[in-house]
């Protein structure tokens, strides 16, 4: 069976399976791969007619209908879901297809100063705090580099496993991948990935990004000393052992419930502006650009004019004249001068992001009486009041 594979500029990446339509692996096909190669993946999409006809196409009219229609009728269908099944087994064995959590490593250091090491695993011995020189005097001392692979295999099917609550599983797997520290740099911001993988995965948080390493960052002292707990040596079994694990399993479910309350009190903040700025504005037809872009807002709180467009799916001047109703309303304002890169705020969100972020930074939830534990904008000036109705 052949297939038609499709590599990355960088020459690797995490796999996927490209499967055809019923017109076989045709141009379209070629190019959905093609697209997916340009955001970093290796694509490949096998043959699945080639027990009928290797290569088959059709075009995409009404004589290829005809024909892709009688050719799924005679298809073996066993055989075609076996094809994939063989297909994806091939994928995931080209030397070309990394792990997900080495592919989530090599997109976060693209194109930043570490990009060298975007996607490689370690092959030296690295330390955390310490001398520069020698591990000597470090803090912690991560596991051998000639370790670190089959580590990560076992750290990758325990991800994959229902075996645990979601939560408890995106604890453990965080502290497993910080021990683990499998590269030079940039272990951090994956680790902190992979915690969304997790929940994600497990359907806990689908289409959001609750922000717990946030809350983890405001306790850091918590933090450093609920990870050290885990690494107990000593038997498995041991109460010690399992009272480590339990006070990092705690500190992280808490973390995670201080997360999710913040988010939501932001949530709530912005329905509550979005609610005002339909006030504001007025009579605001069903779909209307306007209306759209009041939804797409929070999603982006600072855009031009053609961003605006974008977003909605309408024409550049239908954004532009929903911009300045916007404005005329005061829920937009311009940030930039000159017709040609204007850009618009929506000051009201910036205030409520900036409410959001210095609370998640008071280990208290609260500025006023427990102060930031770590750099953050200054309070919002004093506005008039987002009032609801005229």
């Amino acid at each position: 069976m052949d297939a038609h594979v499709v590599l990355p500029a960088s020459g690797s990446g995490a796999g996927i399976l490209v499967l055809q339509e019923i017109y076989g692996v045709n141009d379209y096909v070629k190019e959905v791969a093609e697209r997916l190669a340009h955001l970093g993946y290796v694509a490949l999409a096998p043959d699945l007619y080639w027990r009928i006809e290797p290569g088959l196409t059709m075009p995409h009219d009404e004589a290829g209908l005809a024909q892709a229609m009688a050719t799924v009728r005679s298809l073996d269908q066993t055989a075609a879901v076996a094809d994939a099944v063989a297909a994806l087994d091939s994928l995931r064995r080209l030397p070309e297809v990394i792990g997900k959590v080495i592919f989530i490593h090599q997109r976060l250091l693209t194109g930043t100063r570490l990009e060298e090491y975007a996607g490689q695993l370690r092959t030296t011995q690295n330390w955390i705090g310490g001398s520069d020189y020698n591990p000597c005097s470090a803090a912690f001392i991560p596991p051998p580099h000639e370790h670190v692979e089959s580590l990560l295999e076992d750290l990758c099917a325990f991800c994959n496993s229902d075996s645990l609550p979601a939560v408890a599983q995106a604890a453990i797997a965080h502290a497993q991948f910080e021990t683990i520290h499998p590269f030079v740099d940039g272990n951090g911001r994956t680790g902190r990935a992979l915690i969304h993988v997790v929940l994600r995965r497990r359907e806990l948080a689908p289409r959001v990004l609750p922000p717990v390493s946030l809350a983890l960052a405001t306790w850091s002292a918590d933090y450093v000393g609920g990870l050290t707990a885990t690494r107990y040596c000593g038997p498995e079994t041991s109460r010690a052992a399992h009272d480590g694990l339990d006070q990092w399993i705690a500190l992280f479910a808490a973390a995670t419930r201080r997360a999710v309350s913040d988010a939501g009190r932001y949530e709530e903040r912005v329905a509550e502006l979005q609610v005002a700025w339909r006030e504001r504005v007025g009579r605001v037809r069903a779909n209307s650009a306007v209306e759209l872009l009041i939804h797409a807002l929070p999603a982006a709180p600072i855009m031009t004019v053609k961003s605006a467009a974008a977003f909605i799916d309408r024409s550049e001047q239908a954004a532009n004249e929903a911009v300045a109703r916007l404005m005329d309303a005061d829920v937009l304002r311009q940030t930039t001068v000159g017709r040609r890169n204007r850009a618009f705020e929506a000051a009201d969100l910036i205030d409520a992001l900036t409410v959001l972020e210095r609370r998640l930074a008071s280990p208290e939830g609260e500025t006023r009486s427990s102060a930031p534990s770590r750099r953050v904008p200054q309070r919002p000036s004093a506005r008039p009041p987002v009032a609801l109705g005229s």
